[in-house]
């Protein structure tokens, strides 16, 4: 897989509303933020790493890697950050995971990047146990255009833009804790919600 071809990015640009409005990829897992155990599963399977944040700009540029902020206002969620990277990235491919999920699959690249081959697809999502991880996706940038529009007619919902860029689901059934997330304070304390 040439992984020079991907540009990874973290999106760590949301609210956190489920988790009292912190900023997310900086809460402490094993005395690390969350962010920082997603690079060091990430950072090996691309070619170059961003972070999309809207705020704690400060705190995630001492990670080292360059920052991007979401081009439409109002933290319009998790596509306003594949939208901010399919426009900065220089390679023809974007490889999108979420700041609250540290066990994410080693062969997340890899394997999405042989489905989209395989099928001819320009978008691939992760699949798990039947339930879909839309968030884990590798997108061609030639989508930037078709995304953009979505965003500016007020389309948030990662799935319907999903299913209309004529997406592949790939499977992880082998990695069920692979896309495990920290939505909540007593998610990240071991504690039973």
């Amino acid at each position: 897989m040439p992984q020079a071809e991907i540009t990874g990015v973290i999106l760590a640009g949301g609210l956190a509303r489920r988790m009292g409005g912190v900023d997310k990829g900086l809460q402490l897992l094993a005395g690390r933020p969350l962010v920082a155990h997603v690079i060091e599963r990430l950072a090996p399977q691309v070619g170059s790493l961003l972070i999309n944040a809207n705020r704690s700009q400060a705190e995630y540029g001492a990670l080292g890697f360059p920052l991007l902020a979401d081009e439409i206002p109002d933290f319009a969620g998790p596509l306003a950050g594949l939208h901010a990277a399919l426009a900065a990235s220089t390679t023809p491919l974007v490889l999108t995971v979420p700041c609250d999920s540290p066990y994410l699959p080693l062969d997340l690249a890899r394997r999405l990047h042989a489905a989209m081959l395989d099928k001819g697809a320009d978008l691939a999502i992760a699949r798990e146990a039947g339930r879909v991880h839309p968030v884990f996706c590798l997108c061609r940038t030639a989508l930037a255009p078709q995304l953009g529009i979505f965003l500016r007619q007020g389309g948030r919902r990662v799935m319907e833009w999903c299913a209309g860029a004529g997406c592949i689901e790939v499977d992880f059934d082998d990695q069920p804790a692979a896309f495990s997330n920290f939505n909540t304070l007593d998610d990240l304390a071991g504690k039973p919600a």
